[in-house]
């Protein structure tokens, strides 16, 4: 399951990468907006970054105008490893070498093949683990000591 969330600048990207998800079959939650009237990003990654709190979803999207302040949001939370992802080798390594569970698209700089590109690469690649874990146990350690 993939939460997927925007503000009015993400709304149209958000929208045809819901196509691509439906018509690959992966289930997705989409927490809003539900169009291009100005909104605040930091609603929508919170309520992504929540749900994948609260294991109603593994993964998330988040897209806004450029991506970076919905990666400073979700990475408020505890658990969420958030990454602005420009290409389709980025997405590979987010995943493989850092487990990225939510990953960040700007409306501004992607088209639509350029985001579903990444999504895809994103989505295909497995952690690698080994090191890799012991680098996210080093960061839960981080995250225990300075996140109350």
């Amino acid at each position: 399951m993939i939460a997927i969330g925007s503000d009015h600048g993400g709304y149209k990207l958000k929208e045809e990468i819901k196509k691509y998800l439906e018509e690959k079959q992966i289930e997705y939650i989409d927490v809003g907006t539900e169009n291009e009237e100005r909104t605040d990003y930091p609603i929508y990654a919170q309520k992504v970054a929540e749900i994948i709190q609260s294991k109603k979803a593994d993964l998330g999207i988040l897209l806004c105008r450029s991506g970076y302040g919905m990666t400073v949001v979700a990475n408020k939370f505890k658990g969420i490893r958030a990454a602005n992802v420009t290409d389709e080798e980025a997405a590979k390594f987010a995943k493989a070498d850092d487990d990225i569970n939510v990953i960040t698209l700007g409306g501004d700089y992607l088209t639509v093949n350029e985001a579903i590109c990444i999504i895809r690469n994103w989505i295909g690649t497995e952690f690698k683990g080994g090191r890799y874990a012991e680098r996210l146990k080093m960061i839960d350690d981080i995250e225990n000591k300075n996140m109350k």
